[in-house]
């Protein structure tokens, strides 16, 4: 099996992917590149996702790329929107033609004697191996697990005689119309299943055992379109209206951290507004603070409006058994459901599931903190992009693949072949890196498998834009944490 050998191998052609290899092209023209993407198309977790209604739940000026203006006015977009607009970032900077699809990385080993990683890959289409030898590798698959969503076993649930679908695994052939539908869940699937299947179902009920803050944002961003009427240039549109945006979504985070009380009566009192008279907000009132879990937004408040005209509705209770035809729950009352989709939630899995070796010594990536939330600490020449938990995912890839370009520069420049990050004694909690901002299920799921929590600078995340814009954008790349080394022995590289 001939070896192929690339300056840097991006694994994933979703958001992250796609950004990476923008960012180190830009600022490494000469470099080969490689990304390797399991499935069939660019767009990651928008190609994966096929439910009805799919769309992004952050606002696309935020959502979208630093370097590719979103041009639309609505505020949230749809997920096949998303997958061709990252698909067409990636033709327009010749990044298309460099994705490999249907390869799964295996396994990944980092040698210090060559200072290069070797990548075993599978063709998942013909089953054959390939193996790559990488100065750098880009772990940009996000952490979701896209082989087995989170699914807990209901009780009585083999007696049910209807139709039960995750979202993650929608079929294509699928037909609610004029179905009774139960969905179970409450969070952003969830909210945007029950308008989405409204118009044809019989009848669509959200089955929650607990409420989540919910936030009506306008579904066409009022600046953006003055801006647009005015004839102002869409990059300077963009830019204007995506760093208003960071500063509201900021400052809104900030501001129910600090003031959880206040900010809990300000979003019932919108939710109150929206939903009418008559409103039962009980089905609204989590009891936990805001932010406590991830905020869902709805765009032109859609989910009330089904709410309000009797197509939809929304039940706060718990499953005491599935029936033949429906769901029992503890109340006593019983839900008649043709179609039951469970939305509860995601699995998460670090690199897509590759093994990760420097030496041939496994690396316990649970065991490790994140330096600048990007680079795994003793883990030499990998960067790991990790988006926001707390705002726009995109926003943290951006920077983080602006790093990764700046620091293959530097080294490139000053003859370096290795960079690895080196913690010292009391750089790393017991928390996870999602584990202390957020209680969501995933979230605490994810405790088992993601990197630690810093204790301190440089090894603490601390999804906030700005502080991150100026430690991974503006700081020098020299630091006493980040060693720099030749490798051991050299052996030649040769363009992909």
């Amino acid at each position: 099996m001939e070896q192929q050998y690339v300056d840097v191998l991006v694994v994933g052609a979703g958001i992250s992917g796609i950004s990476a290899a923008h960012h180190v092209l830009r600022d490494n023209p000469r470099a080969s590149l490689v990304v390797l993407e399991r499935r069939s198309r660019v767009g990651g977790t928008w190609d994966l996702f096929r439910y009805p209604g799919i769309r992004s739940d952050s606002d696309m000026p935020t959502f979208g790329f630093g370097f590719r203006p979103w041009r639309d006015a609505r505020t949230l977009a749809d997920g096949a929107e998303i997958r061709q607009y990252v698909e067409d970032a990636a033709a327009d900077g010749r990044i298309l033609e460099r994705i490999r699809f249907g390869r799964r990385a295996t396994s990944a080993d980092f040698s210090h004697d060559t200072g290069r990683w070797t990548v075993e890959v599978e063709d998942e289409n013909t089953g054959e191996r390939e193996s790559y030898s990488a100065g750098y590798l880009v772990g940009a698959t996000g952490y979701y697990d896209y082989d087995k969503p989170y699914r807990p076993e209901f009780p009585g649930e083999a007696d049910y005689q209807g139709t039960l679908v995750h979202p993650q695994h929608w079929p294509e052939d699928l037909d609610h119309t004029g179905k009774r539908v139960v969905v179970i869940g409450s969070g952003a699937t969830a909210i945007t299943l029950l308008p989405a299947m409204a118009d044809k179902a019989a009848g669509v009920t959200m089955l929650q055992r607990s409420p989540t803050y919910i936030l009506a944002l306008p579904e066409v961003d009022p600046l953006t379109s003055v801006l647009q009427k005015l004839r102002a240039p869409a990059r300077l549109t963009y830019k204007v209206v995506r760093a208003r945006n960071i500063a509201l979504q900021r400052g809104s985070y900030a501001f129910c951290r600090k003031y959880p009380r206040l900010a809990r009566k300000v979003l019932l009192g919108l939710v109150r507004a929206q939903a009418g008279k008559g409103v039962d907000m009980r089905h609204f009132s989590p009891r936990y603070k805001p932010w406590d879990q991830r905020l869902c937004v709805v765009p032109g408040g859609d989910l009330f409006k089904v709410l309000k005209s009797g197509r939809a509705a929304i039940a706060t209770d718990r499953i005491d058994t599935f029936t033949a035809d429906g769901i029992r729950l503890r109340s006593g009352k019983e839900l008649k459901a043709d179609i039951v989709v469970t939305a509860t939630g995601l699995s998460v899995r670090l690199m897509g599931g590759m093994e990760l070796t420097v030496d041939g010594t496994p690396v316990d990536v649970t065991n490790r903190v994140l330096y600048k939330a990007v680079l795994l600490e003793g883990v030499p020449n990998m960067s790991l992009v990790i988006g926001y938990t707390n705002a726009s995912w995109t926003l943290k890839a951006d920077l983080a693949a602006d790093y990764t370009a700046r620091l293959l520069a530097h080294m490139r420049r000053h003859g370096h072949d290795i960079a690895t990050p080196v913690a010292r004694d009391g750089d790393r909690s017991e928390f996870s890196v999602m584990g202390e901002a957020l209680t969501s299920g995933y979230i605490a799921r994810a405790d088992k498998v993601m990197p630690r929590q810093g204790t301190r600078d440089p090894w603490r995340l601390w999804n906030n834009f700005h502080r991150d814009r100026a430690m991974l954008r503006d700081a020098p790349l020299d630091d006493s944490a980040l060693r720099f080394a030749k490798a051991t022995a050299q052996e030649p590289t040769r363009a992909a």
